[in-house]
Formats: structure tokens, C-alpha cells, sequence
């Protein structure tokens, strides 16, 4: 089910009702069982599949919680992170490895080789295992409790609205509002989760929808039958796409979560109005950078080590993130341009440009750079291979006229990403994601309005599924 389908509604429709009703206990049961119905729509055979990593990773965490001994702590917290990514790695990078091996045997001469079966990816098993390794990991350090009922661990791993695409929660922050009796929903929840879901039904059917089919379009042609400015407008297209799919669904799991008394982390603030590379990841996929950070990055060293290290530390980490966005070199590069960016602007603060005056014009300068310069990541990110992307990097060193078909795609950008990102520089302007729920009535009710003319009025011509929804 997606949040933009009429099945997903009529479904939390039933789940608002029945949860209303219910006790602290009997809620929590009844969310695990709307959480396993709501992911086995998709295939109910993948059910098994979560389960058993629930079932590892709590029975691990109770192991590591009753032991005193480092050595048998040292041993199940072990066995979690080679289970979660084993399991991991067997769904995800299966088809990945065994093409290029099949790859290999062909430049050696050894003839082809096809395996004989195909492995399905399964929906959210990048976000679901990233929160129950983080879990046990914690467990381990100290920093949480282990759970006390297994129902309880289940609802954390499956609950509904950010299973499938986060945002990845921490056990320390979602655990306990499980665990606890949660507040019902009043008028201020209601309020404010009516803001999350309006704004994210909006990033996702208005924006993102409309500007996939401008992205797939362009996209779509041999890099030699295009010009610079077509290029450049439709990689604009796919960033503007992937931060409204993405943010889209983040902004409806916290508005729905929000209506069943829970509070979800922010994932996205405003990331396009980043000045840097460290900026950009400090706004984007909040829950995913954090992730990186606290399990990957600080345990290979952080910048604890030498300026080397540190560089080496940066790459890494998001060479590994790349590849956690999906089995394809082309992940691979835009997370290794993404380490590099980061360890260049890691030098150039030890360097005079600490000592450089950063007033507006200078911010409004970094702004314009960074936003290209993920703009630029972006065409690695979206392109089918590494060959198309150089190939459209390629073209941007053509005529840089101006065609029918970039002065229509400038247009439609405008029209639909500009009221946006006008809205999301006067939340910036307030520094409170939520300002617009807090002001008076009519001005909200303005917005809403606007944003419901334009869901009504505006659809895209295909609705294209999101972006990270079987990751």
C-alpha cells in the first residue's frame, strides 16, 4: 500500500478507529497486527523474513542484557550484525555480485555464467535491519535497555507508517513510547499531524510525481541526443523528484505515527538551503546520516586520528552508504563523490578559508554551489549506469541554447518545485519546521487549500511508485 493509494487511507481509517478504542496493551497488539497486514500486502511470504530478524536481534539483546561476561556479549552482539547483514546482503547484493562475477568469467574466457534463480528484494529491508542492528549495538554499549516483551520489540522493528521507509528510529527514542502509555489524540496532535500528512501528500503526488515523468523523459534518451541545458533541467527535475518522494513520505509517517501517539524523528530540514557538504547531510535523510555516523564512521576512528585518517574515515563511510542506497556501481560512485566532497571540505576548513567574511552574499554563493554540486551526485544517482552519466556530463559541454523541450521542463520546475521551496525558505527564515501550524487559522487554512487544489487539479500524468520504497 502506498500513502498516496485510497487503500492506504481506507486501512488507517479502520486502524484510527479500532486504536482509539483500545487500552495501552491491547493498542500495541493491535498495531503489530495492522503493522504485518499493512507490509504483507506487498507479499506476505517476506512476514517470515522480518520475524526472523525480530526474533534474532531480541533473543540477542536478552542475551547480551543477562550476561556479565564481555567475551559472551562480545559474542551475540556479533552474531547480530553478522545475521542483519547477512540477511542483508544475500536480498540486496545477491543479483549485484553474481552479475559482475558472470561479468568476470566473460573477460576470462570462462564462458557465460547465469544463476539459476533470482532473489526478490524485499520492501523496507534497508530501513527495518539498519533499526534492529542499532538496537542490539546499543544494547551492547549501555545506551538502552533490552525490551521486555517480545510484542513490544515487534511493534519498534514493524510499525507501519516508517517501515518501509524510515525514518530509522533509535531504540532509545521509539522503544519507550512503545513500551509506555502514549497521549491520545487531541486537538494539538491532530493539528499538527494534519500539517505533516497535507505537506508530505503534497512533496510526494505534487511535486515529486510531476517531476518524475520530466526526469524519466530525459532520461530516457542516448546522452548524445541532448542538449546541455536539457541535461541540466533534468537532473534539476530528478533532485527536486527524490527530495519530495523521499521527504514526502517521511513528512505522512510522522503526521499518521503523530495520530497514534507517537513522535517520529525529523528526516528532513530544508537541505536544499545548505551551504556545504557537512550541511547537506546535517538536513538530509537525518536518520540515516546519524546512523552512519554513530555506527560506522566514529567506530573506524571519526576524526580522532590524523587529517588522513579522518579523509579515509569520510570516504569509507559514505562509500558504504552509497552502497547501501542499492546493489549498483553507480550508488558506489555518488557515495564516493559524496565522501571525497566531504574530506575536501574537511581541508579547506583547516586552510584560509576559515579566515574568509561570511556574509549574505557569500552564503547565498555557497547555497548556489552546494545545491549544483548535489545536483551533480544526483546524475550518478539516477543515471541506469556510470556510462550514461558520463555520457550526459558529456553533453553539458555542447550548445547551451535554449530548446522547446528545456524551455517547457524550466517552466513546469518552476511552477511546481518554486512555491515549494518559497514556503520552505520562510520555514527556514523561522527556524521551526512546524511554524505553519502554529500560525493563525486563515493563513493555514490558505495553504491547505492551495495544497489541495493543486492534489485535485494538478496529478501527474503516471503516478510512479517512491523512490525508496524497496530499498
Amino acid at each position: 500500500m502506498w500513502f498516496n493509494s485510497f487503500g492506504f487511507w481506507i486501512f488507517l481509517a479502520v486502524v484510527l478507529a479500532v486504536h482509539s478504542r483500545l487500552g495501552h496493551r491491547n493498542r500495541n497488539r493491535f498495531l503489530l497486527l495492522a503493522s504485518y497486514f499493512f507490509y504483507g500486502c506487498w507479499d506476505w511470504r517476506f512476514l517470515s523474513l522480518i520475524l526472523f530478524t525480530t526474533a534474532f536481534d531480541y533473543t540477542a539483546a536478552r542475551a547480551i542484557g543477562r550476561s556479565e561476561s564481555p567475551a559472551v556479549r562480545k559474542r551475540w552482539v556479533t552474531a547480530s550484525v553478522c545475521v542483519d547483514l547477512g540477511i542483508l546482503g544475500i536480498f540486496k547484493y545477491f543479483g549485484f555480485f553474481a552479475s559482475e562475477l558472470e561479468r568476470l568469467w566473460e573477460v576470462m574466457g570462462l564462458g557465460s555464467w547465469t544463476p539459476a534463480f533470482q532473489i526478490i528484494l524485499p520492501v523496507g529491508i534497508s530501513f527495518y535491519t539498519f533499526q534492529a542492528l542499532s538496537y542490539t549495538i546499543d544494547v551492547y554499549r549501555g545506551q538502552t535497555k533490552p525490551a521486555g516483551s517480545f510484542l513490544d520489540f515487534a511493534l519498534y522493528i514493524s510499525f507501519f507508517p516508517q517501515l518501509v521507509a524510515g525514518p530509522i528510529e533509535r531504540s532509545s527514542h521509539l522503544l519507550p513510547q512503545v513500551e509506555n502509555p502514549r497521549p491520545r489524540c487531541d486537538e494539538a496532535r491532530f493539528r499538527d499531524g494534519l500539517y505533516h500528512v497535507l505537506t508530505g501528500l503534497f512533496k510526494k503526488v505534487v511535486l515529486a510525481d510531476n517531476m518524475a515523468w520530466i526526469a524519466n523523459h530525459i532520461f530516457s534518451k542516448p546522452p548524445s541526443d541532448l542538449a546541455p541545458l536539457e541535461v541540466l533541467t533534468g537532473v534539476y527535475a530528478f533532485a527536486f523528484q527524490i527530495y519530495g518522494d523521499f521527504s514526502g513520505y517521511s513528512s505522512i509517517a510522522i503526521g499518521v505515527a503523530k495520530w497514534l501517539g507517537f513522535d517520529l524523528m525529523e528526516n528532513f530540514r530544508q537541505p536544499y538551503f545548505s551551504t556545504s557538504p557537512r550541511e547537506f547531510w546535517r538536513r538530509w535523510h537525518i536518520s540515516l546520516s546519524s546512523w552512519l555516523r554513530d555506527y560506522l564512521y566514529i567506530p573506524l576512528g571519526g576524526n580522532r586520528g590524523g587529517k588522513w585518517q579522518n579523509y579515509r574515515n569520510l570516504l569509507l563511510t559514505m562509500l558504504l552508504g552509497g552502497l547501501w542506497h542499492g546493489a549498483s556501481w553507480t550508488f558506489v560512485i555518488w557515495g564516493g563523490l559524496h565522501g571525497a566532497w566531504l574530506a575536501v571540505h574537511r581541508w579547506s576548513e583547516g586552510t584560509s578559508a576559515r579566515t574568509r567574511v561570511r556574509g549574505r552574499l557569500y552564503q547565498a554563493f555557497a547555497l548556489l554551489v552546494t545545491f549544483h554540486l548535489v545536483c551533480l551526485t544526483w546524475l550518478f544517482f539516477r543515471a541506469e549506469s556510470a556510462e550514461q552519466a558520463l555520457g550526459m556530463l558529456g553533453a553539458l559541454w555542447g550548445d547551451w541554447k535554449m530548446t522547446d523541450l528545456t524551455a517547457t521542463t524550466l517552466t513546469l520546475i518552476c511552477f511546481f518545485a518554486g512555491p515549494w521551496m518559497i514556503f520552505e525558505w520562510w520555514i527556514e527564515r523561522k527556524g521551526d519546521s512546524l511554524a505553519l501550524a502554529k500560525v493563525a487559522w486563515p493563513w493555514r487554512a490558505m495553504v491547505y487549500l492551495y495544497i489541495v487544489v493543486m492534489l485535485l487539479f494538478f496529478p501527474p500524468p503516471v503516478p510512479s511508485e517512491f523512490i525508496y520504497f524497496q530499498f
